[in-house]
């Protein structure tokens, strides 16, 4: 046994604890379950949500990145940049 099998798999919580439109956890992207079961899993179910959580961010960084950006300020017309 390799002395990080004693250790087990850290909790993903980054302290932000709060969530998101689709019930995710806005720090770590777990479910409400799974954060509440976190001490009960198995090292092995750990490192599943540590998976599904990766995958939500992903997939929650590529939805951000589609949507267009919108500014509240207008931009100037080229005629007011020129006086």
């Amino acid at each position: 046994m390799e002395q990080l099998d004693f250790i087990g798999v850290a909790s993903p919580c980054v302290g932000i604890c709060s969530m998101n439109d689709s019930g995710y956890c806005k720090g770590c992207m777990r479910k409400r379950d799974e954060r509440f079961q976190w001490n009960s899993y198995s090292d092995t179910q750990k490192q599943h949500v540590i998976k599904l959580c990766r995958q939500r961010y992903v997939r929650a960084r590529r939805k951000q990145s589609q949507k267009p950006v919108q500014s509240d300020v207008t931009s100037p017309s080229p005629q007011q940049l020129l006086f």
